[in-house]
């Protein structure tokens, strides 16, 4: 990739899309500003698992060396019956998903790959314009008086302007509100217990210690509520989603924290040793309630757009939130890397065309998970299962040599970029 631009962009929001965005808009020579409304950069939450079609666009970043001082790699995709934790389905990882995909599936603490993206953002010997960084920046307003100059307005007064402006802004977006787009936000009726559970407690008790014996991405299913667990930084934690009817109050709050003991009734009736595990989190648990966006075309207006969780926020039911927008940052990045100035508008058109639909896609695929993946005890349950016990290949409509295979891009360096096992 050789910088060749040198317009301005504006990305509203520096979470692991935005700073995805600014990284690849660097690298096609674009000078970029990113407002963040917190005082601080980072992640909040613990684990995340990128699927070879986001590892592809991080690697094409050249963050390969910094990706595998940080990563854990697993070995196994298990799914697992909830009440006795019998194994009722298993996609080989590891080496196998590089050989097929030319890229990883790997797993990180969120906030060591954010510091991975924001690094490469600032570092002085990266390809193009360090990327500028600006904390505690609220946007309050757009100025779209001059549509080739679109302006993020600041709580404390301040006009931001560039050539195009990215609303990286998350599920409550406000860019997306200030563009007066429809409200597609809908409410999935369950909330996320979120934990971090420390690696050495799970090692210590025999009940336990077969989850880090062998690193494995864990799904147990059962009635109404489901149950994620992934090791990240090579064992020092055991990271923990687990998906459950939401309470009235988090409902209301959006978030709000737990304990482990209510982490542990969430899932009472369970195998003995989902209790075993559970009860080993601190008592800083984080509930959060469950939103999606339906199903939404129209993310351009002008030279405003969105990307990520702005336009296309998903259920973690097939865990392709933050891939999603990687892969969006991706064609983002590609389509205004191919035009002067005077093309920026048509570039925003085509990205949406490119990722429109195939984000939609992965939006359906995860909302048809939350009833695969919680079918009482029947009929429909044991059809499931079979059917993950004579092999799979993905769970929704969607197979995962499609959704791993991610957005085709026109890159000609494309192969350059790609995993291999020389060095």
């Amino acid at each position: 990739m050789t910088p060749t631009q040198s317009f301005e962009a504006v990305v509203v929001g520096g979470g692991l899309g935005g700073m995805t965005a600014a990284l690849a808009l660097r690298q096609r020579g674009l000078r970029v500003t990113v407002l963040e409304q917190a005082p601080v950069f980072g992640e909040i939450g613990a684990g995340i698992q990128t699927a070879p079609n986001a590892s592809r666009v991080l690697l094409r970043l050249g963050l390969r060396r910094r990706l595998e001082a940080i990563h854990t790699e697993p070995q196994d995709q298990v799914r697992r019956r909830w009440k006795d934790g019998s194994v009722i389905g298993l996609t080989p990882l590891g080496d196998t998903v590089k050989r097929r995909y030319n890229a990883p599936y790997w797993h990180y603490h969120r906030a060591d790959l954010h510091r991975v993206l924001l690094d490469a953002c600032v570092d002085p010997a990266g390809a193009g314009p360090v990327v500028r960084l600006h904390t505690g920046s609220r946007v309050v307003a757009l100025d779209l008086a001059d549509a080739e100059r679109p302006a993020a307005v600041t709580e404390d007064g301040r006009r931001v302007a560039g050539d195009l402006l990215i609303g990286a802004d998350g599920i409550r977006s406000r860019v997306r509100d200030l563009m007066g787009l429809e409200d597609t936000l809908e409410f999935s009726g369950e909330m996320a217990f979120r934990a971090l559970v420390p690696g050495d407690l799970i090692a210590a008790d025999p009940a336990t210690r077969f989850l880090v014996d062998r690193f494995q991405s864990t799904i147990w299913y059962g009635p109404d509520r489901h149950l994620v667990h992934y090791v990240i930084r090579r064992g020092e934690f055991l990271n923990v989603v687990g998906c459950v009817p939401c309470t009235d109050e988090v409902a209301e709050r959006w978030t709000a924290t737990a304990t482990a003991s209510d982490l542990v009734e969430a899932y009472a009736g369970w195998d003995d040793r989902v209790a075993a595990m559970l009860s080993k989190a601190k008592d800083d648990v984080l509930c959060s309630a469950l939103h999606y966006r339906r199903r939404d075309p129209l993310w351009v207006d002008g030279r405003v757009a969105l990307l990520g969780d702005a336009c296309h926020a998903m259920l973690p039911y097939q865990a392709q939130g933050a891939s999603q927008a990687m892969e969006d940052a991706a064609v983002l990045a590609e389509e205004l890397g191919r035009v002067t100035l005077d093309g920026v508008d048509l570039a925003l058109r085509r990205y949406a065309d490119r990722r429109a639909a195939h984000a939609g896609r992965v939006q359906e695929a995860s909302l048809q998970n939350k009833t695969f993946y919680h079918y009482p005890d029947g009929p429909l349950q044991e059809a499931r299962d079979e059917t993950l016990r004579r092999g799979f290949d993905g769970e929704s409509d969607l197979s995962y040599d499609w959704l791993w295979s991610g957005t085709p891009l026109k890159d000609p360096d494309h192969g350059a970029y790609a995993y291999a096992f020389a060095r």
